[in-house]
């Protein structure tokens, strides 16, 4: 192989000329023996000069010597600083940067010492033997002295022979390893000591010269860079594997929350879409991101123009309550929440979280279309009416049936839908009050209603005489209503009720159920309101029982008058009956 210039390899000619040199040698003493055996001598002075050739020559050849060794040293290190710059993993760049430490000087061992980042404290990280073995900690011979002081100078240590070197022959490490030759150079970055290489022989005296010492330091200057190449990777793969599950964890939470998320830059360009508010907005994030809410999602972003530029200007928040037709999912609800996205005190952004209320909306509707045919105490506790399945509970109620007031009591000249008109408001004034006092009804049955106390929607302890209770208030808003119809104040009403066992619960079929009650208790309360006369409260002996304590309480400003027996349709046995009324 030539050089660039087409010569042969300088270490070949150094080969030739050290060959040469020998050669040259040996002619010159067999010249010198010929002309002794022959009785010759040469001329005065004559062996002197050839002599001294013959020392120049062997000096020039240990000349060719050390620069043939210096020069594999110099062409290894440059192989080496190649090798230890061609790689960013730290292990792999520590133990060639060592391997070649040893090889270089012929040291027995060696080690590299790099101090922590986090506590500043040196540490050993490599140590390496001639086989290019790692020793184990338990192996280590270093004299810590020398390391300590060259990594705490900066200036590199060379001896000889440890043992005998006053700098160090007290030094127990020393003395305790029989330690001789040692070398030891800092590794430096930007006029820092980030570490030391290390390197001994126990054996051999001398080992290490200036020539090595010199190599070495160029070498670890070479070295200290590519560690502290090795070691920014390192943290920087450390850094960017973080960012990355912070990324994916972010990601997930983008993923799994219901609301949809929308980011976007200060030029308005959208920079995350998460599924929900692909969902939500009936569009895939392809056509999204990278795009302008204006571009992207121009429904969206019309109506909230002018709150995204107060967002920016005065970086406030702002909540948006919005209705959109989206082509796939047709009329939507939305709320929105517009927060500034700051980077210090700048905001370099908005995000934009979405909630769908669409089924809120619709399920609220819903249910303001069923309170108009179903209690409030139904409603609050439909989970626990569903709860019930098809089936009854036994238990103590009270029940009362109201008619508000009789179709015949009705003026003749009022068409059917002024009839219907006047009879809601019979039944809506009668609703009002039956839920004011905590009544469930059950059913509206034309001009009547049913009601029930003390179910499991509702428990009452004193049921009867909420339900007394609840009659006396509809008398007065019977009379009130009247009036208000331009009509005398007639009491129309009828009213009956009782206090027994019922069966409670839901009838009909999985599809379509009832909450109501059913029994001889349901039975009875009707035949008295059909026995009392018009403007009387009939209630049984039992719901008279279980309020008797609240009646006589009430005696100044009540009338409670005991009715003779009665005999009610479907009874065998008669039933004893009071009359309850506002004293006059």
């Amino acid at each position: 192989m030539s050089e660039p210039n087409g010569r042969p390899p300088v270490e070949d000619e150094i080969k030739w000329l050290l060959q040469a040199t020998t050669d040259l040698i040996d002619v010159l003493r067999v010249q010198r023996d010929f002309l002794r055996q022959h009785g010759m001598t040469l001329p005065p002075g004559s062996l002197n000069v050839l002599r001294s050739v013959q020392m120049d020559l062997e000096n020039f050849s240990r000349q060719i010597i050390n620069a043939s060794v210096e020069l594999s040293q110099l062409r290894a290190l440059a192989e080496t600083t190649a090798l230890v710059n061609s790689s960013l993993d730290l292990n792999q760049v520590l133990n060639e940067v060592m391997d070649k430490v040893v090889a270089l000087t012929g040291a027995e061992r060696g080690y590299i010492v790099l101090r922590d980042e986090q506590t500043g404290q040196m540490e050993f990280r490599v140590a390496r033997n001639l086989d290019r073995e790692t020793i184990d900690e338990g192996g280590f011979i270093v004299s810590r002295t020398v390391v300590e002081e060259v990594a705490a100078t900066g200036q590199p240590v060379v001896t000889t022979n440890a043992q005998s070197d006053p700098r160090f022959s007290h030094q127990q490490s020393v003395m305790l390893h029989a330690l001789r030759s040692v070398l030891c150079v800092p590794l430096t970055v930007k006029g820092e000591v980030t570490g030391v290489v290390y390197a001994d022989n126990r054996v051999r005296d001398g080992l290490f010269g200036e020539q090595e010492l010199s190599l070495l330091v160029s070498f670890a200057n070479q070295a200290a860079i590519a560690i502290e190449n090795a070691r920014l990777y390192r943290r920087v793969q450390i850094t960017l594997s973080e960012v990355t599950e912070i990324k994916e964890m972010l990601d997930n939470v983008f993923t799994s929350i219901a609301s949809g998320v929308i980011t976007t830059d200060i030029y308005d360009t959208i920079t995350t879409y998460n599924a929900a508010a692909e969902r939500i907005l009936a569009l895939p994030h392809d056509r999204v991101l990278g795009h302008t809410l204006a571009e992207a999602l121009p429904a969206l972003y019309h109506p909230i123009a002018d709150a995204l530029a107060r967002v920016y200007a005065q970086s406030a928040r702002e909540t948006i309550d919005m209705e959109l037709n989206l082509r796939s999912r047709g009329k939507v609800s939305l709320n929105l929440k517009l927060t500034p996205l700051k980077d210090e005190d700048e905001t370099q952004g908005i995000a934009i979280v979405v909630e769908d209320l669409t089924e809120i909306k619709r399920r609220d509707a819903t249910l303001d279309m069923v309170r108009r045919y179903l209690p409030p105490t139904m409603i609050d506790n439909i989970q626990s009416i569903d709860g019930l399945g098809l089936g009854g509970e036994r238990r103590v109620i009270t029940v009362m049936f109201v008619e508000m007031r009789p179709f015949s009591s009705f003026p003749a000249h009022l068409s059917p839908q002024d009839l219907m008109a006047w009879l809601n408001l019979y039944l809506t004034a009668g609703a009002e009050v039956i839920h004011q006092n905590a009544g469930v009804i059950d059913k509206f049955m034309g001009n009547e209603i049913m009601v029930l106390f003390n179910t499991q929607l509702n428990p009452q302890e004193h049921h009867a005489w909420a339900a007394v209770n609840t009659a006396l208030r509809l008398t007065e808003t019977c009379l009130a209503l009247a009036d208000q119809l331009g009509e005398e104040a007639v009491p129309y009403y009828r009213i009956g009720m009782h206090t027994g066992v019922a069966t409670l619960g839901n009838v009909g079929s999985a599809t379509r159920r009832d909450f109501t009650a059913i029994g001889d208790s349901v039975n009875l309360a009707k035949r008295l309101q059909e026995n009392a006369e018009q403007g009387q409260i009939i209630i049984s002996e039992d719901t008279y029982r279980h309020c008797a304590e609240k009646l006589i309480e009430m005696e100044s400003r009540l009338s409670i008058s005991q009715h003779p027996a009665v005999q009610v349709r479907g009874r065998r046995q008669t039933t004893t009956v009071y009359e309850v009324r506002v004293a006059s």
